[in-house]
């Protein structure tokens, strides 16, 4: 998740070298690996070998969470901080989880803005949690992958049943209470055929601000000894990239053809993340 610098520190560090202090983004991951789907393409689910061999506990043990908002906060240099948090699916944690995270903030606030944002496959979605993530302002990024039978295609529960319609729940709860949301879709072998449905859909759903993340990973031809078969980029196992890997140039295509209908028509309505970076 990161390191911190201590205050001490890092008054010394900046006196010493007279570079001040840059913005900088974390986000954390409050309950580790821990999910209620089974997405196929999940790099984290897989991730519950390394806690299970360490002893470690998944949740976030309440002295570490008060450490990283209070180091978090003094260590950003401008008035505004932004957290996110993200999971596995962070929803599980409970409401009563964020709001000690809110009063810890409250309290090392010392005069700074604080938001907060969280990714979530909205499944677990309701009342409470709107009028909660709306009283306390909180942005909400929502996995969705395209429309029902593009999404079902990898996102899964852990009984194999599919997903899309508890994720459309999820966004009505969003939209009943008002709450700011924006998706995130995770680009696949499958979808990435499908452009301009997935485009038409997530505008259709009343997403604005659209994010395209593409998978590619390779599977291990035995697994390691934690049992992990996902590879890192460099790694020198044998492997083969997995069958829901995005091609390249299909991903080009993807983007291409989003591109050729939004650059006509929905400037200044919709936003995409990969072309606000490219323009910028």
């Amino acid at each position: 998740m990161g390191f911190f610098i201590g205050q001490n520190a890092r008054v010394a560090i900046q006196k010493e070298s007279c570079i001040p202090m840059t913005r900088f983004h974390i986000m954390a991951k409050p309950h580790g690996p821990i999910c209620n789907l089974n997405c196929t393409y999940c790099y984290y689910l897989e991730k519950e070998n390394l806690y299970a061999s360490s002893g470690r506990d998944y949740r976030m043990a309440d002295d570490v969470l008060e450490a990283y908002i209070s180091q978090y906060i003094q260590s950003q240099p401008d008035q505004q901080v932004s957290f996110a948090w993200q999971g596995g699916e962070p929803t599980l944690l409970g409401i009563p989880f964020f709001e000690r995270v809110l009063e810890l903030q409250r309290k090392y606030a010392n005069g700074k803005v604080v938001d907060n944002a969280f990714q979530t496959n909205g499944t677990l979605l309701d009342d409470a949690w709107g009028e909660f993530l709306a009283r306390n302002k909180f942005l909400i990024g929502l996995s969705v992958d395209g429309p029902e039978e593009i999404h079902d295609a990898y996102r899964l529960d852990k009984g194999g049943k599919p997903t899309f319609a508890r994720v459309m729940r999820g966004l009505d709860v969003l939209k009943k209470h008002g709450v700011e949301f924006n998706t995130l879709t995770v680009i696949n072998r499958k979808n990435s055929y499908r452009s301009l449905d997935v485009y038409h859909f997530l505008k259709e759903i009343g997403s604005k601000y659209l994010q395209f993340i593409p998978i590619v990973e390779q599977v291990a031809k035995e697994p390691d000894p934690n049992g992990l078969v996902l590879l890192k980029p460099y790694a020198r196992q044998k492997a083969e990239v997995s069958e829901w890997s995005v091609e390249s140039l299909q991903f080009g295509k993807f983007l291409q053809q989003i591109f050729d209908e939004w650059v006509t028509q929905d400037v200044g309505r919709v936003y995409v993340q990969a072309f606000d970076v490219a323009l910028e």
